[in-house]
């Protein structure tokens, strides 16, 4: 089993920038992907940013390409979503997840392990 809480998220107006961060603990050693992942009110939870544990592959969704970064901090068993340029449509509640195996990057069903979630609230 692998635990995952996030933290951090916030408040933030158009522009602005927050960070997200995901501690995870018990058998990390299992996964191989870990990804963040929003859901807005009313919408389907989405993909936005994934990496690989063994080699460090990054991959994003469209909509945050060159203003999201994610990255893994292995001694600290912490991944981190920096967010920059945040705009509205970015308000959601983010989700950290991880994975055993290798499966589709953006499908929710193959990340087995998720945590509860952090709110990120963008204002115009």
């Amino acid at each position: 089993q692998v635990q995952l809480v996030e933290s951090g998220g916030g408040s933030v107006q158009a522009g602005g920038s927050l960070g997200v961060s995901c501690t995870a603990s018990g058998y990390t050693d299992i996964t191989v992907r870990m990804g963040w992942f929003r859901q807005a009110p009313g919408a389907e939870r989405e993909g936005v940013a994934a990496i690989d544990t063994i080699d460090g592959m990054t991959y994003y969704t469209d909509s945050v390409k060159g203003r999201f970064a994610i990255s893994r901090d292995d001694a600290k068993n912490t991944l981190h979503l920096q967010m920059n340029s945040l705009k509205p449509e970015d308000t959601a509640m983010y989700y950290c997840a991880a994975a055993d195996n290798y499966g589709g990057i953006w499908s929710v069903p193959a990340y087995k392990y998720w945590g509860q979630g952090t709110q990120v609230s963008v204002s115009s």
